[in-house]
């Protein structure tokens, strides 16, 4: 049993237009992602060796979008240690590549034991008269779209079908440079990157799993009520939406149609595909608990990682410098090297409750976790994005892992479990959902 935050949900208008439409949606994603591009193409530009470690580097160019001719940097990592496996860990990310790049690329494939591939300028930009990037860039081609109703303008779409490229071409270099063929990708991708490995998991077969990050927006409608709730405003990271008058998303049939292309919570029934969903417990762009708003939605194997004591960029602040990333890249490597070996994730339960005045988290876990723990929170309001997290001990009984904190006085409390696991001797990571929880005359500041 999972818990759900009840007071927000999305308007049965709402619903039913994301319902009715998403279907055709789908079918709009997935004919731009089909349509013949006579400018694709690759090269292998060149080849790497540092220690006997390979670093192949690829140019392609993925599609023509509104007269632009898209080009990508794809290199992929194989250390002297790793063979090729018919799955890949595609991480999708934007600039250009760069030594720090290469550094984690290898470190990844060494953990999963297979090469690693990473595709860059997603999205290519600057772009446009104004020569527009990130948001700003996405929030301006939503607005050409409910403007022209002309359904490429989405930036998404050729984000997406840039990852449908690679894959192509990933293929076609597996068979060339190894003489193996490469059946299926899981698929990574943060922020931006993270929303466009959902929808291109919507609409891909190839996507065998999926590991987005920092995207905790699936039901954008609720997400957004949810933030007035939380923040008492929208996050100023949706500025460019915001000036544009994109938040919320207007109540018209462009507006409907706009929300269900772009929201993965319009897909969710296409995405069974085993998932993990990997946040950071203090990201300013969204709500602390906007899992819930889309958890019990999901089909399939899902997991969740929240990464304590970081942002955004899933830094980890309360870790020595060279262990930041340590949260993200074991579970991440776990996740992959579950996919690529046949083996199933954890089977992870839990639930939420109130007994005898304390707040309770009662977790199982199949196989058994080696160690696990509660992640606490306090804050004045329901705003935890600057809180800090502290570790707090659970007990262990028959199998059955129980966690108590106490209701706060004044203001709320925030709280989730996370357990231990191994793989092949690989320590990772996995969380239950986020509780918010307090005093309910706290108002937003």
């Amino acid at each position: 049993m999972s818990l759900r935050n009840q007071p927000v949900l999305p308007s049965v208008i709402a619903f039913i237009g994301i319902s009715l439409v998403s279907d055709a949606s789908w079918a709009d994603l997935e004919k731009y992602v089909r349509r013949p591009e006579s400018k694709f193409a690759w090269t292998v530009k060149g080849k790497n060796t540092r220690s006997d470690d390979r670093i192949y580097d690829l140019h392609l160019v993925s599609q023509t979008w509104q007269g632009i001719t898209w080009q990508h940097q794809l290199q992929v990592y194989q250390p002297r240690t790793v063979s090729p496996s018919s799955t890949m860990l595609l991480w999708v990310t934007g600039g250009s590549a760069r030594p720090a790049h290469a550094f984690l690329g290898l470190e990844l494939a060494r953990k999963i034991g297979a090469p690693v591939a990473f595709l860059f300028q997603i999205p290519n930009q600057p772009l446009l008269e104004d020569s527009l990037r990130e948001d700003d860039l996405i929030a301006e081609t939503f607005v050409r779209y409910l403007e022209s109703k002309d359904e490429t303008w989405p930036l998404l779409l050729p984000m997406v079908k840039s990852v449908a490229k690679a894959m192509d071409v990933l293929q076609a270099f597996g068979k060339q440079e190894w003489g193996q063929p490469i059946h299926g990708f899981v698929v990574s991708g943060a922020s931006k990157r993270g929303w466009t490995t959902w929808l291109t998991a919507a609409v891909d077969q190839r996507v065998r799993a999926i590991a987005p990050m920092v995207i905790d927006t699936l039901n954008m409608r609720a997400q957004m009520s949810r933030q007035l709730e939380a923040f008492g405003a929208y996050s100023v990271r949706l500025g460019p939406y915001i000036r544009r008058g994109l938040l919320p998303i207007p109540e018209t049939p462009e507006g409907q149609k706009l929300l269900s292309m772009v929201d993965p919570w319009a897909y969710r029934e296409k995405l069974t595909l085993p998932k993990l969903i990997i946040n950071g417990s203090n990201d300013f762009y969204w709500a602390t608990d906007a899992l819930n708003l889309y958890w019990n939605d999901l089909r399939g194997e899902k997991s969740v990682l929240y990464v304590p004591n970081a942002g955004h960029d899933l830094l980890r602040q309360d870790s020595a410098k060279s262990d930041h990333l340590a949260h993200l890249i074991n579970s991440l490597a776990a996740f992959a090297r579950h996919q690529i070996s046949g083996r199933r994730m954890p089977d992870l339960t839990w639930k939420h409750e109130t007994l005898s005045g304390m707040l309770r988290l009662v977790f199982e876990s199949n196989p058994a976790p080696t160690g696990a723990r509660l992640w606490v929170a306090r804050a004045p309001t329901q705003d935890f994005r600057t809180a800090k997290w502290e570790e707090q001990a659970v007990s262990f009984s028959n199998g059955i892992i129980n966690g108590e904190v106490t209701p706060p006085a004044e203001g709320y409390v925030a709280f989730y479990g996370e357990l231990d696991y191994e793989i092949d001797g690989l320590k990772y990571h996995l969380s239950t959902q986020v509780r918010v929880t307090g005093n309910a005359k706290a108002k937003p500041e």
